[in-house]
C-alpha cells in the first residue's frame, strides 16, 4: 500500500473557519430535517409523507437511496482506477472521492431506516431466521451496509493522521488493500441490483423502462454518475477554495464517462428496438417526454468532450453536470414517473419528504466542509503537479 502512504504525504487540512453564513444555513436545514423526523418516528410515515399502498416508496428511496448512492460511486470508481488499474496520477482525488462516497452512503443508509414502517424491527436484516435469500432488497441492504462499513475503514487513515497515531495508521495500511478490493466489488453488486428490483414489478413499470437490461443500465450510468461527481467536486472545490484545478486528471475521467454514455445509449435504444416498443417513443406522455430529456442529457457529454476542446475545464464541467443530471432523472423516472400501480393511485412528495431530503443533502455538504477543514483530505497545492508527474 505504498500508494496510500504517498497520499498521506501529499494531503493536509485546509484549515480556516467552519462557521459562516453558508454553513449556518446548512445547519438550519439539518435542524428542520430533525424536526420532521421527530414527527415521523412519533406518529408514523403517514404523518409526514404522501406514500400509500399504491406507492409504497417515494422520494426517500428514489433520491436519497437510489440517486444518493449512485452519485457516491466516485469512491469505488476512483479507487478502481487508482489501485486496481494502478493509475497513480489519480492519487490527488482519491480521498475527496472517498469522503464523498462515505457521506453519500451514510445518507442512503439513514434514508432506508427512515423509510421502514416498523423501524424497531430493522435488526431482522441481520437475523438469519428472517432472511429471504431470494430477495433483491435483502442483497441491496446487506451490500449497502457492508460497503458503508468498508468506507469507514478506508476513511480511518485520515483520522489517524489528524490524531498523529502513526503506528495505528501504518498497521491499518498493511491490510487496507483488502478493504479497497472489497470496496470495489460491493457497489457493483447493489447498484446493479437496484435495477433488478424494478424487474420484479413487471408491467407496473412502463415498457420503455422495463427491461432485463436494467442491471447493466443502472450499473453503467452509476459509474458515469460517480465520475461526474468526482469532476464536479474537484472543479467546484478548486474555484471555491482558490486551489489549483486538477485539469488533466478530471479531463481523463470524463473521457471514460464519455465512453460509458455511448455504451448506455446504444444498449438502451438497441433494447427498445429489439423488444418492439419503439412506437412508445413517440407517444404524447409524460414518461416519453422525460425519456427524451434524459437522452439529450446523456448524449450531451459525448458531444461536449469530442476533440481537443473537450479538455477545456468549461467543457468537462458542463459534461459532468449533464451526466449527473441525466443519471438523476433516469432514476427518478424509472422509480417514480414510469412506475404505475393502477388507476386511482398518485404520488408527489410532501413538504416533509422534501425537508428530509434537503436536510440530508445539507448535512452531507456540511460534513464535507468540516472534514476538509479538519482532516488531510485535499492534496497540498504545491505537490499536485508532482503527483501527476509521478503517475
Amino acid at each position: 500500500m505504498s500508494a496510500q502512504v504517498t497520499v498521506h504525504e501529499e494531503t493536509a487540512p485546509i484549515g480556516g473557519r467552519i462557521w459562516n453564513r453558508f454553513t449556518v444555513v446548512l445547519a438550519l436545514l439539518v435542524a428542520i430535517m430533525f424536526g420532521v423526523l421527530v414527527v415521523r418516528f412519533a406518529r408514523g410515515l403517514g404523518a409526514v409523507t404522501n406514500m400509500s399502498d399504491g406507492y409504497p416508496w417515494g422520494l426517500w428511496i428514489a433520491y436519497d437511496v437510489v440517486i444518493g448512492s449512485a452519485l457516491s460511486a466516485s469512491g469505488f470508481t476512483v479507487a478502481f482506477i487508482t489501485y486496481i488499474l494502478n493509475r497513480g496520477a489519480y492519487h490527488p482525488i482519491v480521498r475527496p472521492a472517498l469522503l464523498t462516497a462515505l457521506f453519500g452512503y451514510v445518507q442512503a443508509s439513514m434514508s432506508v431506516f427512515f423509510d421502514i414502517g416498523r423501524y424497531w424491527e430493522a435488526w431482522h436484516i441481520f437475523a438469519p431466521k428472517y432472511a429471504q435469500v431470494n430477495s433483491v432488497l435483502l442483497e441491496v441492504a446487506l451490500c449497502i451496509m457492508a460497503y458503508t462499513f468498508v468506507l469507514f475503514i478506508e476513511f480511518l487513515p485520515m483520522v489517524f493522521e489528524r490524531l498523529r497515531w502513526e503506528k495505528a495508521r501504518r498497521r491499518l495500511e498493511r491490510i487496507l488493500f483488502f478493504f479497497v478490493a472489497v470496496g470495489v466489488l460491493l457497489p457493483t453488486m447493489h447498484q446493479s441490483s437496484l435495477g433488478s428490483l424494478l424487474i420484479v414489478f413487471g408491467p407496473q413499470v412502463n415498457p420503455l423502462y422495463q427491461t432485463r437490461f436494467l442491471p447493466i443500465l443502472f450499473l453503467s450510468s452509476t459509474i458515469g454518475m460517480g465520475l461526474a461527481a468526482a469532476v464536479l467536486e474537484g472543479t467546484i472545490s478548486s474555484v471555491a477554495l482558490r486551489r489549483p484545478l486538477e485539469r488533466e486528471i478530471l479531463s481523463r475521467l470524463m473521457k471514460v464517462g464519455q465512453a460509458l454514455m455511448v455504451f448506455f445509449l446504444v444498449v438502451r435504444f438497441a433494447d427498445i428496438v429489439y423488444r418492439g416498443v419503439t412506437p412508445a417513443l413517440f407517444e404524447a406522455k409524460t414518461v416519453t417526454i422525460m425519456l427524451w430529456i434524459e437522452t439529450f442529457l446523456f448524449a450531451a457529454p459525448v458531444v461536449l468532450l469530442m476533440g481537443k476542446a473537450g479538455a477545456r475545464p468549461q467543457r468537462f464541467f458542463l459534461a459532468a453536470m449533464s451526466m449527473a443530471i441525466a443519471g438523476i432523472l433516469y432514476r427518478i423516472d424509472a422509480y417514480l414517473v414510469a412506475y404505475d400501480t393502477g388507476a386511482g393511485w398518485h404520488y408527489f412528495p410532501s413538504m416533509g419528504e422534501l425537508s428530509v431530503t434537503i436536510g440530508l443533502i445539507a448535512c452531507e455538504i456540511l460534513g464535507f466542509i468540516i472534514a476538509i477543514r479538519l482532516l488531510p483530505v485535499l492534496p497540498k497545492p504545491h505537490t499536485s503537479s508532482a503527483a501527476r508527474a509521478a503517475g
